[in-house]
């Protein structure tokens, strides 16, 4: 009667069956291994000291959840992913090279182009703080100064006077003055222009093969062959020609400089 139970079951359920009941037995046969018991608890703190700890321990994780947008809107992240994406568009090469290799190249050049920067926020107010040689306000202020000046340098005055304008901001007597408010949506609108821009200058010549291609298959009357597929090798052969990737990335590095 158990055996022809046992053949009446489903074959999948059968083996699911089988799986676990080795699993259980693999269990039971290994020695007892504890387990940490992790608890968070909120209790009563004695001393006001305790909450303000606590709340910059939020504070910082809130901080860490956000810092890709941080870093996309006060870096060149922005500048840099728009041109290369605006490559693969002109090549019209599909998805090649693929989302990954875009974004990761990016972020590379990012790290090189804020690599001063960072470099200098590290020994103005990372270190001092670690050391406790400055305060939390006082880190905070030394590492906002190098990455204000770089937005600066990079954030035309009419982008900047719109919000200064339409938050009804006095104008800032002095660089050091503007605030971070106005400066960051500023700084991302400038980055937007620069890069459509150099994007537009990229498909100036696609364009143009396009067109001749166009035109050739016209005269021929080959209305029917797409003119992208020809076009195609002759815009992957140019752009190799001319080795396109260290044109873009030169342009892109010295637009920074």
């Amino acid at each position: 009667m158990k055996r022809k139970l046992w053949l009446a079951l489903p074959g999948s359920i059968l083996i699911v069956f089988i799986i676990c009941h080795g699993a259980r037995e693999v269990a039971l046969a290994q020695p007892t291994i504890p387990i940490p018991d992790i608890n968070l608890q909120v209790g009563t703190g004695e001393e006001p000291l305790q909450l303000v700890g606590t709340l910059r321990l939020l504070l910082l994780l809130a901080v860490v959840s956000l810092a890709p947008a941080f870093m996309i809107l006060v870096t060149s992240f922005t500048r840099i992913v728009i041109v290369l994406s605006f490559v693969r568009n002109a090549l019209a090469t599909q998805q090649i090279p693929p989302n990954q290799v875009i974004i990761g190249l990016a972020l590379f050049l990012t790290f090189f182009v804020m690599s001063p920067v960072l470099t200098q926020i590290n020994e103005e107010a990372l270190t001092p703080y670690l050391a406790e040689e400055i305060a939390f306000e006082e880190a905070v202020e030394a590492g906002g100064h190098p990455l204000r000046e770089f937005m600066l340098n990079n954030t035309r005055e009419k982008d900047l006077a719109l919000f200064l304008e339409v938050a009804s901001l006095e104008d800032p007597g002095s660089r050091s003055e503007v605030p971070f408010r106005a400066l960051v949506p500023a700084f991302v609108l400038s980055e937007l222009k620069t890069a459509f821009q150099m994007g537009f200058i990229l498909f100036i010549p696609f364009l143009i093969i396009d067109m001749v291609v166009a035109s050739i298959l016209m005269s021929m009357g080959m209305f029917m062959l797409p003119p992208v597929i020809v076009s195609l090798p002759f815009k992957i052969l140019l752009f190799v020609l001319v080795d396109g990737w260290h044109l873009v990335v030169q342009s892109l590095l010295q637009s920074y400089s």
